[in-house]
């Protein structure tokens, strides 16, 4: 839950590696004049990150809400008023060994939520270069060539998204954008959730959401799957899917959950041919030698990595120059509007937390996110 009357003098800390949002702020002072609101600019002179071991820990001393990337006090001690963090990302992996994570009962919530219109563009973006072989068409492009009009030609075997698959691999907010967008090009989806989805109140998200956006009731998938064995994953994989699309978090159960077993799943599922992955979560998800090995023999027809194994991704790693693969820095989540939208879903908190209700977006210590 949230709080109640003894929440009205909150103490708020923002410690982000960006300049201070100054109107955001502002606002959020004056929809709760009750909160004292601190901003510590977590840049150092040339721009990048301070660490969090270099971070004074007596800003945490008496402060009772926390807003961060990754930023966190070194113990409990330092922070012993700290009752809620707020995440400016989805995924917290990184950070479930620290003690606060694991030693203490302090409220976490995330930034689940916002990402999704900027990834599902990203997702959407990388799967049509992949289909409409634009990289040869940019090519043609550089050189002042007009292409040859032949059917001969990769850019004339374009098979349009409309009758294709989509297999969203956790319905989360971002796989729920994706689904849209995918519905809306005529695409089928079907999704895969770790627990059953089999009632109307199991389908909703009640996370935040951007408006206008999304599939709050979950009504968009044509059939659901769920499960946490490898039998109920297979099942899945073999649902003639053509694009699929990884969107789970990182955890210990779903380090390498797809390797050449999965691949080879993909590869005879859908009658159009092997499937196109997207990979938007975190890289150790995926096996990726096993991963780089299938795209070669033909396994999977294409690959877009926003995540990598590890990140950054070393100029001598054999993905590179594997075949077919679109591979960006980690960017498909960011955009301007990534900063308001985070503090959007602080804002709902606040409002919830005062009037003693249930936040969005809270971290289930036992499952990891």
């Amino acid at each position: 839950m949230g709080g109640g009357p003894d929440t009205l003098h909150d103490n708020i800390l923002v410690v982000l590696p960006i300049p201070e949002p100054a109107g955001i702020l502002d606002g959020l002072r004056e929809k709760f004049p009750h909160v004292t609101i601190t901003y510590y600019d977590q840049r150092k002179p040339d721009g990048k990150a301070l660490p969090s071991t270099e971070i004074d820990p007596a800003i945490y001393k008496d402060k009772t809400i926390l807003v961060t990337l990754s930023a966190l006090p070194p113990t409990p001690e330092s922070c012993p008023k700290l009752s809620l963090i707020h995440f400016f990302s989805a995924g917290i992996d990184k950070l479930t060994h620290h003690p606060l994570y694991t030693s203490t009962d302090i409220t976490l919530t995330t930034s689940s939520g916002i990402h999704g219109p900027q990834i599902a563009e990203w997702v959407v973006m990388t799967a049509l270069v992949h289909s409409h072989k634009y990289n040869q068409l940019y090519e043609l492009q550089k050189q002042n060539r007009w292409g040859k009009l032949s059917m001969d030609t990769d850019y004339h075997k374009v098979r349009d998204m409309v009758g294709q698959r989509l297999g969203v691999l956790g319905y989360g907010s971002i796989g729920r954008q994706v689904a849209r967008v995918g519905k809306a090009m005529g695409m089928d989806v079907v999704a895969y959730t770790a627990s059953p989805k089999d009632t109307p109140e199991k389908r909703r998200d009640n996370g935040f959401i951007v408006p206008g956006t999304g599939d709050p009731e979950g009504e968009i998938p044509s059939a659901w799957f769920s499960g946490t064995s490898k039998e109920s994953l297979d099942h899945f994989l073999k649902q003639e899917i053509d694009v699929l699309l990884i969107s789970v978090p990182l955890t210990k159960q779903t380090t390498h959950l797809l390797s050449a077993r999965e691949f080879a799943h993909l590869s005879t599922s859908s009658p159009r041919g092997p499937a196109f992955i997207a990979n938007i979560s975190r890289g150790p998800i995926i096996d990726q030698p096993a991963l780089v090995d299938a795209l070669h023999i033909g396994f999977i027809r294409g690959a877009a990595l926003d995540v990598t194994d590890p990140e950054p991704l070393p100029p001598d790693d054999p993905l590179w120059d594997a075949p077919n693969v679109i591979i960006t820095p980690h960017v498909s989540g960011v955009g301007v509007s990534y900063t308001e939208r985070a503090f959007q879903v602080l804002e709902m908190n606040l409002g919830r937390r005062g009037r003693g209700e249930r936040l969005v977006n809270v971290v289930d210590r036992g499952r990891g996110y």
